[in-house]
């Protein structure tokens, strides 16, 4: 009877076994088979040039990487939110994800304004991506808003650019404009004697046709070609007010429920996109600025020396503010000027 006991606990104990080495596979096979929506409110409009290939081409992408298991369902601006909106629907969790400008959210960390950009520093997207990412701006951001639940991830470099309706020679003539603009770009535009207005993407495109501002700028050529900003506005000018980067908002809650091969893909994903797109708009950039120039009667303009020399006046005191915002702003600031420093700009 002992015997036949031990046989029959022995069978017992494999065959848990057996079950017990099987259940991680059995999870593991559940979890592969997960999938994932997840809906993006995007502070681009539809008929904006990032819309589709910045979030259309990430949605894209993502579902073809990971089999049709993560899908984004996107939405243009003001479907469910706008401009700052965009942070606390995602911070709420109404939305796992957004897409949205540093500019509109300057005061949630105090890197925010160096994460934007400031304007009249730095010359090139390639010196935005390496301050962004290698000299740890991004990061500084992030410290600051994990705690608030959401996580911002850089999604291209671009140059920011003006366009107007009206020829402008001097400061004076600039001093009589008004100009669509945000985040510190409007003290940039203060500065050189400009009124510079905050408004909406949709609503840009009606307040130049209307006469409520004289200009506006929406990236640079891309956005005023797919914005139709040049029908009204034919006036193109350089040098760029700055370089800026858009940006990913995520609901840290929804991206930790992932499976971890899912967020792998999405991180990962996300972070190769921010270089190829950022390069990919330089390109556009060209194209778009040929399109205008050729076939749109579009003029580009450099802005004035006077209006220059303001412009850089301001970028100094823009500077100073940024560091005083405390610690971490120090930090993000004593980077930028060494890296300003070394490219020979300061």
């Amino acid at each position: 009877m002992s015997g036949s006991t031990n046989k029959l606990n022995r069978r017992a104990m494999l065959k848990a076994s057996v079950a017990a080495a099987a259940a991680p596979a059995l999870i593991g096979s559940a979890q592969a088979q997960q999938t994932v929506t997840w809906k993006v409110q995007a502070h681009w409009p539809k008929a904006s040039g990032s819309f589709n290939d910045s979030l259309g081409v990430l949605a894209k992408e993502l579902e073809e990487r990971t089999g049709g298991r993560f899908k984004l369902e996107t939405y243009g601006a003001g479907e469910i939110a706008k401009d700052r909106e965009i942070y606390n629907v995602v911070r709420r969790g109404v939305v796992p994800m957004g897409t949205i400008s540093p500019a509109y959210i300057l005061g949630e960390a105090q890197a925010m304004g160096l994460f934007y950009g400031v304007p009249g520093t730095l010359r090139e997207s390639w010196e935005m991506m390496h301050l962004t990412k290698n000299l740890g701006i991004e990061k500084m951001v992030n410290e600051e808003l994990r705690p608030k639940g959401v996580l911002m991830m850089a999604e291209k470099a671009y140059p920011t650019e003006v366009v107007l309706k009206k020829k402008v020679t001097s400061a004076a003539e600039l001093g009589s404009l008004k100009i669509r603009s945000a985040g510190t770009m409007l003290d940039y535009l203060a500065a050189a004697g400009a009124s510079p207005q905050q408004i909406a993407g949709p609503e840009i495109y009606q307040a130049i046709s209307t006469g409520v501002v004289d200009g506006a700028h929406w990236g640079a050529a891309i956005g005023a070609l797919s914005m139709k900003f040049w029908e009204v506005a034919k006036y193109h000018m350089k040098p760029a007010l700055g370089f800026a980067n858009d940006a990913y908002i995520v609901n840290i809650a929804a991206l930790d429920k992932l499976p971890p091969d899912l967020k792998l893909q999405f991180v990962s994903l996300v972070e190769e996109r921010y270089f190829r797109r950022s390069v990919e708009y330089l390109n556009q950039e060209a194209v778009a600025l040929t399109t205008g120039k050729t076939k749109m009667d579009v003029e580009v303009l450099r802005f004035p020396d006077d209006v220059l020399k303001k412009f850089a006046d301001a970028s100094n005191q823009i500077l100073k503010k940024e560091a005083a915002k405390g610690d971490v702003a120090q930090k993000g600031t004593q980077a930028l000027n060494k890296l300003m420093t070394d490219l020979g700009y300061a």
